[in-house]
């Protein structure tokens, strides 16, 4: 049976009535084809899946009534946080979308030596939105009711000063790092896993990083490209400690 899922930014309860954003509406309309009285499943990031049934279509517009709630346990036992620095367009939508279906908690993007992408203030603030918008589709289609939040970018010595001080901190080093399996990750202790950019991490953020308590992990003696590093690293520790363990 297919189920139709939709992020919404509002409050929900059973005997909610609330009209979907005109980007939605048409999407059921027009492209899913959905009719009143047909069922929907909402969610707001509460943890909580809302049952819901069309009762009212306009051209541009869907109304819907929740009926009753759900909670949802398929979030990992992992508190992972992902630090991604900034990757060019494509690339940082496909990080995002697959942290989102692999379980990460959290997503920080930041600003390293080697960022090559420039962000001000009005192209970050869109940049950010859309990353959002890639995150709650994410949840939509990988049945998650909790959404990852997605911080403004920051530059990584900013971003470090504010990480819980119990994480376990890890960082990507083909050459130097120990294997995952040897950590012995303790799911009640929040982990933070720092990815570079394209270009990878230069000096002084490796040194910025090993102040800040990292230790370095290998996934095998190849160098992966930044859309590939972070996901492997999280495909592993939730088969390794996770979820999938």
């Amino acid at each position: 049976m297919r189920v139709i899922r939709c992020h919404v930014e509002a409050p929900l309860a059973a005997g909610t009535v609330i009209r979907l954003p005109e980007e939605k509406s048409l999407h059921l309309l027009r492209v899913l084809r959905l009719r009143e009285g047909e069922a929907v499943t909402l969610f707001n990031g509460d943890g909580h899946d809302y049952a819901a049934r069309i009762t009212g279509t306009e051209k541009k517009a869907v109304e819907v009534t929740v009926d009753s709630a759900e909670g949802r346990g398929n979030e990992s036992p992992l508190a992972i946080t992902l630090l991604q620095g900034v990757a060019r367009g494509d690339k940082m939508d496909l990080i995002l979308q697959k942290a989102t279906e692999l379980g990460v908690q959290a997503i920080q993007p930041v600003m390293t030596e080697r960022t090559e992408v420039k962000l001000d203030a009005d192209r970050a603030e869109r940049r950010i939105a859309h990353w959002r918008g890639v995150v709650a589709a994410a949840c939509e289609q990988s049945g998650r009711a909790r959404v990852p939040s997605v911080a403004e970018p920051r530059a990584l010595h900013e971003a470090l000063a504010d990480l819980p001080a119990d994480a376990r901190r890890l960082i990507l080093d083909p050459h130097q790092g120990r294997a995952l399996k040897a950590l012995d990750i303790d799911a009640a202790r929040p982990v933070v896993l720092v990815i570079g950019p394209e270009g990878g991490l230069g000096e002084r953020d490796h040194r910025l990083l090993v102040k800040a308590g990292f230790e370095g992990v290998q996934l095998g003696p190849r160098v992966l490209r930044t859309e590939t590093a972070g996901l492997a690293v999280l495909a592993a520790l939730q088969a390794l400690y996770g979820d999938w363990a």
